[in-house]
């Protein structure tokens, strides 16, 4: 295994496990690691709430038994809201301590406008400036548990669309999740997003997307899970987001985090037989991702 290998995680969600209501079959955690290992990835994220045991004792004797170790999870928190502030930071402390427990090193938040996932809302300027000011006090609370704390634009989310982004770099010092396919929806490529952010960066999910749905997406003309369901993700290299140019990007700029697969795929109500099904697109896009990487070593 090489150095690089030994950055490449996988979230679950590219075995379809999500926990959106409505969203298709979701694979048991022990089949979606021993395919994890079998393509030689090392770490994953926690996934979907019932994917992966609470405590952390049991936590790790689950990734032990495949040799993956858990690196993040994805949180969604009320951050504009002054009046959830007390439970938002509730929330975002016991994940904190289920992370550090569990040998995780990032939390990756998303500014959601309620727990429901309701409709993204303009906000006031009292808003922005709450939102960020949570946003460092997130950062502090994840370091007081030895994490990082990342922020992930996300379609959907307050930060979604470009000028959702560039508020937030111009306006906050918070590092982030750069994400290729959620940016790329959002209007913002994910290349210039890696130079514009150039050392916040501190993870990195990798989507490939067909761009002509990402844009009925982003026109809010079709819903996400729609638009997964007719192929808005695609392996690595298949697409229409410019992974490599992204990476080569981030390579440049001495980024030594994670790259972490995140092709969200829903498997509707079929399991598909052993060996089959996301394995053989997430062999794909692994496969596309160690030929970039192998380029920047040449380099």
């Amino acid at each position: 295994m090489t150095a690089f290998d030994a950055r490449i995680g996988a979230g679950p969600i590219s075995w379809g496990v999500c926990e959106v209501p409505g969203w298709g079959a979701m694979l048991p955690a022990e089949r979606v690691l021993a395919e994890m290992a079998a393509l030689d990835i090392t770490a994953t994220e926690l996934g979907a709430p019932g994917f992966l045991p609470r405590r952390p004792d049991e936590l790790r004797s689950v990734l032990d038994r495949h040799g993956i170790r858990l690196i993040g999870g994805f949180v969604p928190l009320v951050l504009h809201n002054r009046e959830h502030r007390a439970a938002t930071l509730a929330d975002a402390r016991s994940n904190a301590e289920l992370l550090a427990a569990a040998g995780a090193s990032v939390l990756v938040s998303a500014a959601v406008v309620d727990l429901s996932w309701s409709r993204r809302l303009a906000l006031s300027s009292t808003q922005w400036d709450h939102l960020l000011g949570m946003l460092d006090e997130l950062t502090e609370l994840c370091a007081d548990h030895g994490l990082l704390h990342a922020l992930h634009p996300h379609v959907g989310t307050l930060i979604e669309t470009g000028g959702d982004v560039r508020t937030v770099l111009d306006r906050s010092s918070v590092e982030w999740c750069l994400d290729t396919g959620h940016l790329l929806i959002g209007g913002y490529d994910p290349a210039t997003f890696a130079a514009d952010a150039a050392g916040r960066v501190v993870h990195t999910h990798l989507k490939d997307v067909r761009l002509d749905l990402a844009e009925q997406v982003g026109r809010g003309d079709v819903a996400l899970i729609d638009a997964v369901r007719r192929g808005l993700f695609c392996p690595l290299g298949r697409g229409d987001a410019p992974v490599a140019a992204t990476v080569e990007q981030l390579e440049r700029d001495q980024y030594r985090g994670w790259y972490v697969l995140e092709q969200d795929i829903d498997l509707g109500g079929d399991v598909p037989p052993q060996g089959e099904g996301p394995i053989l697109d997430a062999r794909q896009s692994v496969t596309f991702l160690r030929k970039v990487l192998a380029g920047q070593r040449a380099d």
